[in-house]
């Protein structure tokens, strides 16, 4: 058998969101290859140094080209392959867009849907291909991953695609190397951290706002923010300078595995205000380092907090602020989630996550050889 993947999203410098998905997937695919099982990687670019190397089972292809290179260069390619003679029995995207024309059933990763909820965030000729793309890859697509139930619901909702063609396979994490030494400097250990790209879906706002509030009875913490700039994000820098926090709000920009182990190792809360998520990861690394967790009562943040999380409206900065307080209150509570948060991460992981989508896969391949 021979699984094609679209391997792009894991062949970029600085990973977050849907790049950590892929990469972990290939890592698996890479580890599981053999004479019976074979992976056949597609690029645009040389393999970066980090991607599992190749062998004798598990290859990569780089097929050069950037307009509409999943539309064109792609599908060119894979119709080459078929006239010689070279069977692939399934092909794979991990993220949203599948070649419109191609020989071979497809299986597609939706992460999230966001762009029907917040088109404002999105330029309109962006907006354009993330809904009619992703719709010809849901309705094309053999078989649909979703990363979370919300994610399902959101794919029947806008598409009208039937639940029965959709898989829900659950987004791993995992601890980050700890008791590393750090390029970071000392900070005082009374901090709140945000991590994520700045955009403005991860409602920000709210946390200054609310950080704002909660600073006038705790003037001591400081608000950390790390993460790469996404898009529209000149007018958090604005309202911070805005508000003379500019010694208060620390922007660490995007940060390494082992500077982010030591953020949340020493936090004292991690806060994710996001008025949507497909998925959440943060909240689930955060917890891996015995960090508490509150979070928006949004979208899929509650099936993957489950009760290891304080939650709060994310329109509502005063509430935020009575959680931040009750935390700072109440060592007990603060315990609590310490621990729930550990027995919590139990469930998820890369190597579930993995197997799950290996093993759907193989399933839809063997079913078009026996069909």
């Amino acid at each position: 058998m021979i699984i094609a993947v679209d391997g792009n999203e894991a062949n970029v410098k600085e990973k977050v969101g849907v790049s950590v998905y892929t990469f972990k997937l290939l890592q698996y695919f890479h580890k599981k290859a053999d004479k019976n099982l074979r992976f056949l990687v597609f690029l645009k670019y040389n393999p970066a140094s980090d991607l599992p190397l190749e062998t004798d089972f598990y290859k990569y292809s780089v097929i050069r080209g950037d307009f509409l290179w999943s539309q064109t260069f792609l599908p060119l390619d894979l119709y080459k392959r078929k006239a010689l003679g070279q069977k692939i029995d399934i092909f794979f995207s991990p993220a949203h867009y599948i070649p419109r024309l191609t020989p071979i059933p497809t299986i597609v990763t939706i992460h999230d849907l966001s762009f029907f909820y917040y088109p404002q965030e999105f330029l309109k000729k962006d907006l354009f291909k993330l809904k009619n793309w992703t719709r010809r890859a849901v309705e094309k697509a053999k078989k649909i991953i979703a990363v979370s139930n919300t994610t399902k619901k959101d794919i029947v909702r806008f598409y009208d695609v039937e639940e029965e063609k959709i898989e829900v396979i659950l987004n791993g994490y995992e601890k980050k190397i700890k008791n590393q030494k750090s390029k970071i400097k000392s900070i005082d250990k009374k901090y709140i951290l945000f991590v994520g790209t700045l955009q403005p879906r991860k409602n920000l706002d709210t946390l200054i706002d609310a950080f704002t509030l909660f600073r006038q009875n705790n003037p001591e913490f400081k608000l950390i923010i790390a993460g790469k700039k996404g898009w529209l994000y000149d007018y958090i820098f604005k309202k911070v300078e805005g508000l003379k926090l500019k010694k208060d709000v620390i922007f660490k920009g995007f940060v390494s595995d082992q500077e982010l182990t030591v953020l949340y190792q020493n936090a004292f809360c991690f806060v994710l205000p996001s008025l949507y998520e497909g998925f959440g990861i943060p909240v689930l690394e955060a917890m891996s380092f015995g960090c508490p967790v509150i979070s928006s009562f949004a979208s899929s943040l509650p099936e993957v907090g489950g009760e290891a999380c304080l939650y709060f409206d994310p329109k509502d900065p005063l509430e935020l602020k009575e959680k931040l307080t009750l935390l700072a209150e109440n060592r007990k509570l603060r315990s609590d989630l310490i621990k729930k948060g550990g027995q919590r991460i139990r469930l998820f992981s890369w190597q579930k996550c993995a197997k799950s989508t290996l093993d759907l896969l193989s399933n839809q391949a063997n079913s078009d050889l026996t069909g």
